[in-house]
C-alpha cells in the first residue's frame, strides 16, 4: 500500500486466513522499516485494518504522553474524543476528518516514535493475552468507548501535567481491547478512576486557593 509517499507493503492489521492476528509491535516494526517520505494518519488507519480502533486509541494516547508544549493536548486529545464517540455509537470502522487523516510525520520521526513505542509494546504483549472477556463485540466496544470518552475529555483539560495519567489509562484500554484481555481492562479502569480522582483533587485545590486569594 502506498499513501502520501509511504509504502507500507504488507503492514496490515488483517490476518491471513487460518492465522491469528499479528501483534501490534510487528505491524509497527514493518511500517517503520518500510516507511518513506511521510507517514499519514490515513496510512496508519489502513495498515491497521480491523484493529484500527484499538490501535489508534493506543497511538493517540501515546502521543499525549510525550513531553509536548503546553496546550498540545487540546489538539491531540480531539482524535481520542472522536474515536471513543464512534465506539460508543457502535461504528465498525474508524471515521476521521480529512484534515486529521492528512496529518503526517516524516518517516524519520515515525521511526523515532516507533523505537520508543515498540519495546514497550513488546513488553506489554508478553503480559497481555485473551482472557476473562465476557462481552459480545458490540457491547464491549460501546462500554469501552464510554470509558475512553471520559478519559479523552480528561486528557484535553488544561491542567499542567494532568493529561499523562488519563492518557496512560486510555492506552491500557486500547491494549485490553486489542487483545480482549479482561484483566488488563480492569487494571485500565482502575487507573482511569485514579487519574480522574487526581484531576478532581487538583481542580478542587485550585478552586480553594483561588477563593482564598480573592477573599484576601
Amino acid at each position: 500500500m502506498k499513501a502520501e509517499g509511504t509504502d507500507l507493503g504488507m503492514a496490515s492489521g488483517q490476518p491471513a486466513a487460518g492465522h491469528p492476528p499479528r501483534r501490534l509491535s510487528t505491524i509497527f516494526e514493518e511500517m517503520a522499516r518500510e516507511a518513506e517520505g511521510v507517514v499519514t494518519v490515513e496510512a496508519l488507519r489502513q495498515a491497521l485494518g480491523d484493529r484500527s480502533f484499538a490501535t489508534l486509541l493506543i497511538f493517540f494516547s501515546c502521543l499525549n504522553m510525550l513531553p509536548l508544549p503546553p496546550g498540545s493536548t487540546l489538539v491531540l486529545g480531539l482524535p481520542l474524543i472522536l474515536l471513543s464517540l464512534q465506539m460508543l455509537l457502535g461504528r465498525r470502522t474508524v471515521w476521521l476528518p480529512r484534515f486529521v487523516l492528512r496529518k503526517s510525520v516524516s518517516a524519520e520521526q515515525f521511526r523515532r516514535l516507533s523505537e520508543r513505542l515498540i519495546p514497550r509494546l513488546k513488553w506489554a504483549e508478553q503480559l497481555i493475552r485473551p482472557r476473562v472477556w465476557p462481552f459480545a463485540r458490540d457491547h464491549a466496544d460501546r462500554l469501552i468507548g464510554l470509558i475512553a470518552f471520559v478519559l479523552a475529555v480528561a486528557v484535553t483539560l488544561p491542567i499542567p501535567l494532568g493529561n499523562w495519567f488519563p492518557a496512560f489509562s486510555c492506552a491500557l484500554v486500547g491494549l485490553a481491547l486489542s487483545e480482549r484481555d479482561g484483566v488488563l481492562l480492569g487494571i485500565a479502569v482502575t487507573c482511569g478512576v485514579l487519574s480522574l480522582a487526581v484531576i478532581a483533587v487538583v481542580i478542587g485545590a485550585a478552586s480553594v486557593l483561588a477563593s482564598v486569594l480573592i477573599a484576601s
